[in-house]
Protein backbone atom coordinates (compact mmCIF):
# COMPACT_ATOMS: atom_id res chain seq x y z
CA UNK A 1 0.00 0.00 0.00
CA UNK A 2 1.42 3.39 -0.95
CA UNK A 3 0.38 6.67 0.56
CA UNK A 4 0.19 9.90 -1.33
CA UNK A 5 2.60 12.55 -0.10
CA UNK A 6 1.24 16.08 -0.20
CA UNK A 7 3.24 19.30 -0.13
CA UNK A 8 2.77 21.38 2.99
CA UNK A 9 1.17 24.78 2.79
CA UNK A 10 3.55 25.88 5.54
CA UNK A 11 0.66 25.91 8.00
CA UNK A 12 0.81 22.49 9.60
CA UNK A 13 -2.38 22.74 11.63
CA UNK A 14 -4.38 23.84 8.58
CA UNK A 15 -2.82 20.93 6.66
CA UNK A 16 -4.01 18.63 9.47
CA UNK A 17 -7.55 19.83 8.97
CA UNK A 18 -8.04 22.24 11.85
CA UNK A 19 -10.24 25.27 11.20
CA UNK A 20 -8.26 28.52 10.78
CA UNK A 21 -9.11 29.95 14.21
CA UNK A 22 -8.10 26.80 16.05
CA UNK A 23 -5.02 26.35 13.85
CA UNK A 24 -3.84 29.86 14.76
CA UNK A 25 -4.05 29.15 18.50
CA UNK A 26 -2.36 25.77 18.10
CA UNK A 27 0.48 27.36 16.13
CA UNK A 28 0.97 30.04 18.79
CA UNK A 29 1.05 27.39 21.49
CA UNK A 30 3.56 25.30 19.54
CA UNK A 31 5.80 28.30 18.88
CA UNK A 32 5.74 29.46 22.51
CA UNK A 33 6.42 25.97 23.80
CA UNK A 34 9.40 25.63 21.45
CA UNK A 35 10.76 29.02 22.54
CA UNK A 36 10.49 28.14 26.23
CA UNK A 37 12.13 24.77 25.66
CA UNK A 38 14.95 26.54 23.77
CA UNK A 39 15.36 29.01 26.67
CA UNK A 40 15.78 26.11 29.11
CA UNK A 41 18.28 24.36 26.84
CA UNK A 42 20.35 27.48 26.03
CA UNK A 43 20.55 28.42 29.72
CA UNK A 44 21.42 24.78 30.49
CA UNK A 45 18.85 24.74 33.29
CA UNK A 46 17.91 21.70 35.27
CA UNK A 47 14.20 21.03 35.55
CA UNK A 48 14.35 22.17 39.17
CA UNK A 49 16.07 25.45 38.29
CA UNK A 50 13.71 26.03 35.37
CA UNK A 51 10.74 25.41 37.67
CA UNK A 52 11.98 28.14 40.03
CA UNK A 53 12.36 30.65 37.20
CA UNK A 54 9.03 29.75 35.61
CA UNK A 55 7.15 29.53 38.91
CA UNK A 56 5.78 26.05 38.29
CA UNK A 57 6.47 22.58 39.64
CA UNK A 58 9.28 20.44 38.28
CA UNK A 59 6.67 18.04 36.90
CA UNK A 60 5.16 20.90 34.83
CA UNK A 61 8.62 21.63 33.41
CA UNK A 62 8.93 17.93 32.59
CA UNK A 63 5.60 18.08 30.75
CA UNK A 64 6.83 21.11 28.83
CA UNK A 65 10.13 19.48 27.87
CA UNK A 66 8.37 16.29 26.82
CA UNK A 67 6.13 18.25 24.46
CA UNK A 68 2.87 17.62 26.26
CA UNK A 69 1.31 20.67 24.62
CA UNK A 70 -2.23 19.61 25.51
CA UNK A 71 -1.45 20.38 29.16
CA UNK A 72 -0.68 24.06 28.47
CA UNK A 73 -3.12 26.76 27.48
CA UNK A 74 -1.98 29.67 25.35
CA UNK A 75 -2.40 31.94 28.37
CA UNK A 76 -0.19 29.71 30.53
CA UNK A 77 2.53 29.57 27.88
CA UNK A 78 2.47 33.36 27.60
CA UNK A 79 2.84 33.56 31.38
CA UNK A 80 5.78 31.13 31.37
CA UNK A 81 7.50 32.95 28.50
CA UNK A 82 7.11 36.27 30.32
CA UNK A 83 8.55 34.78 33.51
CA UNK A 84 11.52 33.60 31.42
CA UNK A 85 12.11 37.23 30.42
CA UNK A 86 10.71 36.92 26.90
CA UNK A 87 8.59 39.59 25.26
CA UNK A 88 5.46 38.04 23.79
CA UNK A 89 3.52 39.78 21.03
CA UNK A 90 1.01 38.79 18.41
CA UNK A 91 1.77 39.57 14.80
CA UNK A 92 -1.31 40.12 12.66
CA UNK A 93 -0.88 39.18 9.01
CA UNK A 94 -3.56 39.74 6.42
Amino acid sequence: MTEEILDSSGKIFIDLGFPPDEAAVLQMRADLMADIRKFIKVKDLTQVNASKILGVSQSRVSDLLRGKWEKFSLEMLITLATRAGMHVSVKIAA
